[in-house]
């Protein structure tokens, strides 16, 4: 039995990190779903769900096998633990906090999902301003970068525009409909 890898991706401002961490709570006791943490060579900042690594330690998983995936992203560095690879292997789902252009490069496969995070133009610039990360130009710059990903293959795109438990709900759905078959057999009194 094979599970899968579900990416969640959109872009910077899109809630994609509430709307995954508003689906893990919901989801928290079932063992079927594992919300997978990235290694980010990145310090932590607000919001941020990642566990921070040094360059040095990222270049050593990546020389031992200990990632399962590997992209590079506004000059760092993201990863996805082997340990999860054996979790799909085992039938489990496992949801991945993606980047758009990594999962632009990745091939259909039976085992990998895609699922995307959006919003309006207009509410994105105003969440990007809001957050007091980015300067204007910055801000202008992650605008003009969607149009990259205007023709992105997704399984499922979930428009975050108005309450973040209308956008998780849709994801808890999603994630819940995409367990393998052998597994919603197994587990159709499973509570939740």
């Amino acid at each position: 039995m094979s599970g899968l890898w579900v990416f969640v991706c959109g872009p910077s401002g899109a809630g994609k990190d509430s709307v995954m961490g508003w689906a893990a709570t919901q989801l928290a006791a079932r063992q079927d779903i594992v919300f997978a943490r990235r290694m980010v060579t990145r310090p932590s900042h607000p919001g941020s769900d990642h566990d921070v690594v040094t360059a040095d330690q990222f270049a050593r998983l990546m020389d031992g096998d200990g990632l399962a995936w590997r992209w590079e992203a506004h000059g760092f560095h993201y990863g996805i633990a082997s340990r999860y690879a054996a979790l799909v292997a085992a039938g489990r789902v496992v949801v991945v906090n993606g980047s758009r252009e990594h999962v632009n490069t990745l091939k259909s496969a039976e085992h990998l999902r895609v699922v995307q995070i959006e919003v309006a133009p207009v509410q994105l610039a105003a969440r990007l301003a809001q957050r007091s990360r980015d300067t204007p130009q910055e801000v202008a710059k992650r605008l003009a970068r969607n149009a990259i990903f205007s023709n992105l293959h997704s399984d499922c795109t979930i428009v975050n525009q108005s309450a973040l438990a209308d956008a998780g709900r849709q994801l808890v759905a999603y994630l819940m409909a995409s367990r393998p078959a052998e597994q919603i057999t197994s587990q159709a009194n499973y509570p939740g």
